[in-house]
């Protein structure tokens, strides 16, 4: 069996379910963990964040749903409503640390998502790829170059395919993978011990 992590590196509940993710990682070394990105902000979504009016607001339920942080960089990056989240950028980041750190796939994920979210870094930009390899102890410039090549475009399309073909219609979903069996075992969130209890009902039927 394993997990299948379909998440937005700017999705704020996909940024609540980290710390999840995180402890359900911690407790079953024995899966394997792939992540996919699903694609949230592309195609005519790419608009300055003031369009998403909602942000603020469901933040703050995320941070005392979750427990997850919500930085001061963060708030200054998104204070005047210019920024502009782009899914495809930041599945392309996503695929380039997969690819140079492949069993780390979900430690890289939180990674970006608190690049973003605790250190307000775009995920447009390389540097922050650089700065999650290097503290991640990865091969940085070889993160950046992947970044830039045509081949994590492709995996970027491939994981926004891959989400869709899924029928995963929010973020985050984690998804228990065993043969031919796919069972949902997390939508939106959920506590590593309810993801516990589903996992091994898994494992009975």
């Amino acid at each position: 069996m394993k997990l299948v992590h379909v998440f937005d590196a700017y999705c704020g509940w996909s940024h609540g379910f980290s710390g999840t993710l995180r402890e359900v990682v911690a407790r079953h070394p024995e899966l394997p963990v792939e992540v996919v990105s699903g694609g949230l902000f592309t195609g005519a979504r790419r608009v300055p964040i003031r369009e998403f009016g909602y942000v603020r607001g469901a933040n703050a339920d995320i941070s005392e749903l979750t427990g997850a942080e919500f930085g001061a960089a963060y708030e200054r990056l998104i204070a005047d409503g210019s920024f502009v989240m782009d899914s495809e950028a930041a599945a392309r980041g996503v695929a380039a640390l997969r690819q140079a750190g492949p069993d780390r796939a979900a430690h890289l994920a939180t990674a970006v998502q608190d690049a973003f979210y605790v250190d307000g870094l775009s995920l447009s930009d390389p540097a922050t790829y650089r700065k999650v390899a290097e503290e991640a102890g990865l091969d940085a410039d070889a993160v950046v170059a992947a970044y830039h090549s045509p081949e994590t475009r492709t995996a970027a399309e491939a994981d926004f395919g891959r989400a869709a073909g899924a029928g995963v219609r929010g973020f985050p979903t984690l998804l228990a993978v065993d043969g031919d069996r796919v069972v949902p075992v997390a939508q939106g969130r959920a506590t590593a011990d309810e993801i516990d209890r589903r996992l091994a009902a898994v494992h009975l039927h």
